[in-house]
């Protein structure tokens, strides 16, 4: 399964299921840890380089589990895993980690949706703005006009779905602000957004589903609200694991 998928040198996002590292006990944030495929020693287990931070190697213990996303360059994995060894090897840090679920691929990480039930408030932009956009032009968006609600009901790197109670005209351009609540805190996101498609609910007359393709979205943005996803994602695993 692994020499088919993942190959060495491939970046990982590791994350310890619980919590068996020396921590503060009122630490609550999810740690995440970087490493990378060191070698691949059979279709179910592979060394990978011990994770640092702050320059310092991270023990994590045998027999931990943790959870991996894989960085490939033909698309991105997810899988359980467990800490079978840890050694060093020619002046290199290991741990030898086995598979514990199958290899699953991710979608493109900025198309995966997550989906959810956020507040979001959109607007049209002004005739100016719009002009402004249109012709690649400096544009600073005007404070103080009035906002609508709506409902986020699923989420990605690349754009989002959202219902509201009017229907947004497809191809426009809309201003939007949201929250989300990441274990590092919680952030308000403001950007631009073009109508992708807008149909109304069969089995709710009067509500329209938006489709919205983020517009002119800087990478570190895309970035934070992928890890938000992952985030999102790794908790519900969690949450089934335990009421199992």
């Amino acid at each position: 399964m692994l020499s088919k998928f993942v190959s060495v040198g491939a970046r990982i996002e590791l994350q310890p299921v619980e919590r068996k590292i020396d921590e503060p006990t009122d630490s609550v944030s999810p740690k995440y840890y970087y490493s990378q495929v060191y070698e691949i020693l059979s279709e179910d287990t592979m060394e990978i380089l011990m994770p640092m931070e702050k320059g310092k190697l991270v023990l994590l213990p045998i027999d931990g589990e943790v959870d991996l996303v894989i960085y490939e360059g033909s698309g991105l994995y997810q899988c359980d895993c467990r800490i079978i060894d840890r050694y060093k090897s020619n002046n290199v840090y290991l741990l030898v980690v086995e598979l514990t679920s199958s290899l699953r691929k991710y979608q493109r990480r900025e198309y995966y949706r997550y989906s959810c039930a956020l507040t979001i408030f959109m607007r049209n932009l002004s005739e100016e703005e719009s002009q402004a956009i249109e012709s690649d032009q400096p544009y600073t968006l005007t404070p103080g006009l009035p906002m609508e609600q709506g409902t986020i009901v699923d989420i990605s790197g690349g754009g989002l779905r959202f219902l509201a109670d009017r229907a947004y005209e497809q191809d426009s351009l809309l201003y939007v602000t949201y929250q989300l609540f990441g274990s590092t805190g919680d952030k308000m996101y403001e950007m631009l957004g073009k109508v992708i498609s807008v149909r109304e609910l069969e089995n709710r007359r009067g509500t329209f589903e938006h489709r919205l393709q983020y517009y002119g979205v800087d990478s570190r943005t895309q970035e934070e609200i992928i890890k938000y996803i992952f985030e999102e994602e790794r908790k519900s695993r969690r949450k089934e694991r335990l009421e199992q």
